[in-house]
């Protein structure tokens, strides 16, 4: 299909292509025909170099010419058979997207009993499995990465992946979840509706359910606003909720930064983050092995601190 706006921009390149080329065969042709008589020297251009050495106006070889005649060839063939004529397609109906999508499909079948291999196996064994790891890393390396790093140790904005804490949970069914459907978690802005003080208050109190260093007076007065209006998705005790992604307050693990400086610009300005979903574009078994890559990279972090 072209991408051209309008018609007459099709009919201006074909027309700008066929004009060219009628006009390199013209060309090429009345120089085809250019020779010298008999015993005739060729004038010289004026071009010279050193003492003796000079330019001379000779026609150019046959076989020289030969090689232009056959390139003009190629390219009426190739305007033929593929895309170049303004919006006709080509006798081929050739595409770089239908070749990427026969290329794609070649490749999906081809490794398609590897992945079915692996989605018949449990998602806690299949994480302890090296082969299913590797695989596992290398898809994690193409779709994963651009968010939560190549160490999956994610950035500000993006979960890390390797330690216990779960916004949605970390069941091998919420993994697969994820990955299939994709998460939006939102925090709305409260900076208008408690004003600059009483943002300062909330989080300090913010600051004292996850025992940093905090200021005692306006804790005292954020715990009320917090139990008015926190409360409902942070839970009373402030461990927030996997049902609808409230975080955890009372851990040291903070998506976007605990300091007392980014607890208020996230109170002040809200939040939102968004994960895509991956299930149409990866498939069942690519989602099975990368929800076993993830599961054993928390799993094995968690493993180690408990040592």
């Amino acid at each position: 299909m072209s991408d051209f706006i309008s018609q007459f921009w099709s009919y201006w390149v074909t027309g700008i292509v066929v004009l060219s080329l009628i006009w390199l065969t013209y060309l090429l042709r009345s120089q085809s025909v250019v020779k010298l008589p008999k015993g005739q020297q060729a004038d010289v251009t004026g071009h010279k170099w050193d003492e003796d050495l000079e330019e001379y106006n000779n026609p150019l070889p046959m076989w020289w010419m030969g090689l232009f005649y056959i390139t003009i060839v190629t390219a009426v063939v190739y305007l033929v058979l593929y895309p170049g004529l303004g919006s006709f397609p080509g006798v081929l109906k050739w595409t770089k997207i239908s070749q990427y999508e026969q290329e794609s499909a070649a490749k999906e079948a081809a490794i398609k009993p590897l992945y079915d291999k692996y989605l018949k196996v449990d998602i806690v064994a299949l994480s302890k499995d090296e082969e299913a790891h590797k695989s596992g890393q290398s898809l994690f390396l193409t779709y994963c990465m651009q968010c939560h790093g190549s160490d999956a140790r994610g950035a500000k904005g993006f979960p890390n992946l390797t330690d216990n804490d779960w916004l949605y949970g970390g069941t091998p069914e919420k993994i697969v979840e994820t990955i299939n459907n994709g998460r939006s978690g939102q925090m709305p802005a409260f900076g208008a509706a408690f004003g600059e003080e009483k943002v300062k208050d909330v989080a300090n109190y913010v600051l004292k359910l996850a025992s940093r260093n905090y200021d005692a007076v306006r804790a005292g007065r954020g715990e009320t606003t917090f139990a008015q209006v926190c409360v409902a998705c942070h839970q009373a005790d402030g461990k927030g909720s996997q049902l609808i992604g409230a975080p955890n307050l009372t851990d040291k693990i903070w998506l976007y930064g605990g300091s007392e400086r980014a607890i208020i610009e996230t109170i002040t300005n809200g939040r939102k983050n968004r994960m895509p979903a991956w299930k149409d574009a990866l498939g069942d078994g690519k989602v099975h092995l990368l929800a076993a890559y993830v599961y054993g990279l928390s799993h094995h972090e968690q493993a180690a601190q408990n040592k």
